[in-house]
C-alpha cells in the first residue's frame, strides 16, 4: 500500500508542477507530462501483481513485475524531465544549490554510464545467477528491497543514456551508445541461458522459466530500442540548434 501511495504522490507533485508552470505563462510539453503519468502508471501495475496475467508466485508474473519496475517505468518517469521541472519550480538560490550538487564529483561518479551499466546488469546477474531469486521468493522484504534496486538503477541507467535532466560532463552520445550495446548484448545472453536453462538459478517449472526467458527477451529490445530512439533524437535536435547561453545548456531543451 505505501509504494503505490508514493507513487500517487509522485504523480500528483509532478502534475502540480506542470500545471503551475502552464499557468504562469512558461509552459510545459503535454507529452512530458504523459510520459511521466504513463511511467507511474507502469510503476503501479508492477507493484500490484495480483492485476497482472499470471497467477501468483508464477515466474512470468516475476518478470513482467522486473520488465516494468525496471524497464518500462523508467522510461516515463526520466524522459519526463522531472529534474528540469523542479529547478524551473522552485527559487533561484535552491536551485543554485541543486546545480553545485549536480556538479559533484561523487554524483558524476554515480551518474556515469558505466556505473549505470553495472549496477544494472549486475544486478540482473546476482539475481538470476546465485541463489537470490530464491531468497526473493521466501522473503516480502527482500523482494521490495530488489524492486527498489531495479527502479533505481533503471532510472539511473535511463538518466545515464538518454535523460534530459541536467547531467555535467556526460560522455558523448557514442559513448554511450557503445554502453547501451554492451547491456543489450548482456541482456540477450542471459535471457537466452535463462530460456536454455543453463547457468542460471531459478528453480521454476520448465513452462514458467521460458516464458520469463521470453518476456525478458522481447520485452526487453522493447525498452531498449525505445531508449536508444530517445538517445539518437536527442542527440539529432542538439546538434540542429544553435549554441545558448551556459545557463540554458545546463537546464537542457526542455520544458517550453
Amino acid at each position: 500500500m505505501l509504494p503505490l501511495l508514493l507513487v500517487a504522490v509522485a504523480a500528483a507533485g509532478y502534475l502540480a508542477l506542470a500545471s503551475m508552470r502552464r499557468r504562469d505563462g512558461r509552459g510545459w510539453r503535454t507529452w512530458r507530462t504523459v510520459g511521466f503519468v504513463v511511467g507511474c502508471a507502469a510503476l503501479a501495475l508492477g507493484l500490484t501483481p495480483q492485476v497482472l496475467p499470471y497467477p501468483s508466485g508464477d515466474f512470468r508474473e516475476h518478470m513482467l513485475q522486473h520488465l516494468l519496475i525496471g524497464m518500462i517505468a523508467p522510461l516515463g518517469l526520466v524522459l519526463a524531465a522531472p529534474m528540469t521541472l523542479v529547478l524551473r519550480s522552485i527559487p533561484a538560490e535552491a536551485g543554485r544549490r541543486v546545480g553545485r550538487l549536480l556538479r559533484s564529483r561523487p554524483l558524476h561518479v554515480l551518474v556515469h554510464p558505466v556505473t549505470a551499466l553495472v549496477l544494472t546488469i549486475g544486478g540482473m546477474a546476482v539475481l538470476y545467477l546465485t541463489p537470490l531469486y530464491v531468497a526473493v521468493t521466501a522473503s516480502p522484504a527482500v523482494h521490495h528491497v530488489v524492486h527498489l534496486h531495479f527502479l533505481a538503477a533503471g532510472c539511473l541507467f535511463t538518466w545515464a543514456i538518454a535523460g534530459p535532466d541536467p547531467a555535467p560532463r556526460r560522455p558523448s552520445v557514442p559513448a554511450r551508445l557503445v554502453v547501451l550495446g554492451v547491456a543489450i548484448a548482456f541482456h540477450a545472453v542471459l535471457s537466452q541461458l535463462m530460456y536454455a536453462g543453463l547457468v542460471v538459478d531459478v528453480p521454476v517449472p520448465d513452462d514458467q522459466r521460458r516464458g520469463g526467458a521470453e518476456l525478458m527477451y522481447y520485452g526487453g529490445d522493447l525498452a531498449e530500442l525505445l531508449l536508444a530512439f530517445a538517445l539518437v533524437t536527442t542527440w539529432r535536435r542538439r546538434r540542429s540548434v544553435p549554441a545558448r547561453s551556459p545557463r540554458s545548456a545546463a537546464l537542457g531543451d526542455v520544458g517550453r
